[in-house]
């Protein structure tokens, strides 16, 4: 029997069918880029980058109020409904300590550790539970384009961004003295090449059937910089560094969290984390359409130490 793929996360506001005259209410540039697709519904042409960002415009603006948001060409257009996934999920995992409920507002602070050019997690994050964040990143253009989103929405008391100045180091000289963070986040770089990359997108293109040859197809229809899509020795290395890097941060965050894409990958990340010392690790499957994924969260602190820390946050709010 085969057991059944994880879906959405019931809090995810993107259940079901897009709701397409709504979102072109919101923003009607994105009349512009619907189609109708072979069943006859609306849709967009997901392989054009600028649909997706003009969608992803529209998405933002309906669903979250956001109504500033771009990014540069060729940076990493999220599937919101996705990243939406991740935070629901990390939420859950903070209630658990926390007598089932899920703390909100400002006194919960997260750290985005790549937070990119669309700056996607702090957005969605603070809209649904008014999280403070800090997105770090090494790149200086995609530190900018979050900048000006952020800026552009009001939201410079919510959301900080900082460089990691040291590309070798994820963690590592990043953090300030004192910074305590009851959560991290990270959507590490795929694949272990450029080359790796695009054979992945060609794999995309064919198993969808979207091969065409009228038609010149984008190599990454998601856009993305080389930091953005691989680093060397890919997602694997990447976690179990921010495995290794984590150790020395232990006492001042809660949980520390990551996606992993590759399932195969998960047993070198476990052994990593049982040689780094956590005390507590959680796998959390996801699911959206045909893409499969898991959150892997870990933590230095015991299930006491773990709900001590809520209830300190509570009495400093």
């Amino acid at each position: 029997m085969t057991p059944n793929k994880p879906t959405l996360h019931p809090r995810n506001r993107h259940q079901g069918r897009y709701d397409f005259p709504s979102l072109i209410k919101a923003h009607p540039d994105l009349a512009r880029f619907t189609i109708t697709n072979p069943h006859g519904k609306p849709s967009i042409d997901f392989a054009n980058p600028e649909a997706v960002r003009v969608f992803n415009r529209a998405l933002l603006k309906a669903q979250y109020g956001i109504q500033h948001w771009d990014i540069p060409a060729d940076y990493l257009c999220p599937p919101i409904p996705g990243r939406a996934d991740y935070i629901h999920v990390a939420a859950d995992l903070l209630a658990e300590d926390n007598a089932g409920e899920i703390p909100k507002g400002a006194q919960v602070r997260a750290l985005d550790i790549g937070v990119g050019a669309n700056c996607i997690y702090p957005l969605l994050g603070h809209s649904d539970y008014r999280w403070r964040f800090l997105g770090s990143d090494i790149d200086p253009v995609a530190l900018a384009s979050a900048k000006a989103i952020v800026q552009a929405n009001g939201l410079g008391k919510a959301i900080t961004l900082r460089q990691q100045a040291n590309r070798a180091h994820i963690l590592s000289g990043l953090l300030q003295e004192g910074e305590r963070f009851d959560l991290t986040l990270c959507n590490p770089p795929f694949h272990s090449s450029r080359d790796e990359a695009t054979r992945g997108s060609q794999r995309k293109w064919k198993n969808l059937g979207k091969q065409d040859p009228r038609r010149k197809l984008p190599v990454l229809n998601f856009g993305g910089q080389n930091n953005e899509l691989w680093c060397e020795g890919g997602e694997i290395r990447f976690v179990t560094q921010l495995v290794g890097e984590s150790v020395q941060y232990a006492k001042r965050v809660l949980w520390f969290t990551s996606l992993v894409s590759k399932a195969s990958n998960l047993p070198g990340i476990e052994a990593a984390l049982r040689k780094a010392g956590a005390k507590t690790v959680r796998i959390s499957e996801m699911g959206q359409g045909q893409k499969q994924s898991r959150m892997v969260a870990w933590s230095f602190h015991d299930d006491a130490a773990r709900q001590a820390w809520h209830a300190g946050r509570k009495t400093q709010a």
